[in-house]
């Protein structure tokens, strides 16, 4: 746990989901490789996984130099999407504690939603694996976005759907993308380690966790501690 001292009340919250809520990082990464291999194209297997947490749109040109709307990358977008659903899915489980603490922030009164670059119906099954269905508000995925991760537009939707202004909301992510785009919405953001990036990668970040359990057993002492309701009560 690292946490920067910051005196704020926070009422909404955006949720990264892969790699935050459920353990999936390495899963997309293997699904694009394979999808590269298919088209017979070899690509950087350490730089793909670094660049999870990117929409398909910026992973592929900056992992391949291949542009997502051209013929060949059309092609590995959905292959990749195909063999993510097909082979990787059925193994991707929640992290510990991700549905504990998304049931005690909806107890605090926090207003939840998706801020994920994830293609819709991909999105909608990880929701149900984290078991956000009864916690979240609404969801907002790279279809609801011009431009992806680390570009804010998926902020700035999901924010727009809560009706939430950058002030009173907090992004939480486990990647530099998720930062970056919290950042460019003047979003604070809570970042976890569980995605696989190290602490002075996530620079920007006003508290840093191991992942749902760590944010669970210290909420009353991290930037969440407050919320809507505990502020009228007070």
């Amino acid at each position: 746990m690292r946490t920067e001292k910051r005196e704020h009340t926070y009422t909404a919250i955006l949720f990264d989901v892969d790699g935050t809520l459920v353990d999936s990082n390495d899963a997309h990464a293997d699904a694009w490789v394979k999808a590269f291999a298919a088209s017979g194209v070899t690509v950087d297997t350490q730089k793909v996984r670094r660049a999870i947490g990117m929409g398909g749109d910026k992973l592929l040109p900056h992992v391949s130099g291949i542009q997502e709307d051209s013929p060949l990358g059309r092609t590995i977008a959905t292959r990749r999407g195909e063999i993510f659903q097909r082979d990787m899915l059925p193994r991707v489980r929640a992290f510990p504690d991700a549905q504990r603490l998304l049931a005690a922030l909806h107890e605090r009164g926090f207003r939840m939603i998706a801020a994920s670059s994830a293609k819709r119906d991909e999105l909608a099954p990880l929701l149900r694996i984290a078991g956000a269905d009864a916690f979240f508000e609404d969801a907002t995925s790279s279809d609801d976005a011009e431009h992806s991760k680390p570009d804010a537009d998926i902020v700035h939707a999901a924010l727009q759907r809560l009706q939430a202004s950058a002030a009173e909301a907090i992004m939480i992510g486990d990647t530099p993308y998720d930062i970056e785009a919290a950042e460019r919405a003047r979003v604070q953001a809570v970042a976890f380690r569980c995605g696989g990036w190290e602490d002075r990668e996530l620079t920007g970040a006003i508290a840093i966790y191991d992942g749902p359990s760590d944010l669970l057993r210290h909420l009353d002492e991290s930037p969440l501690a407050q919320s809507r309701e505990n502020s009228r009560a007070r």
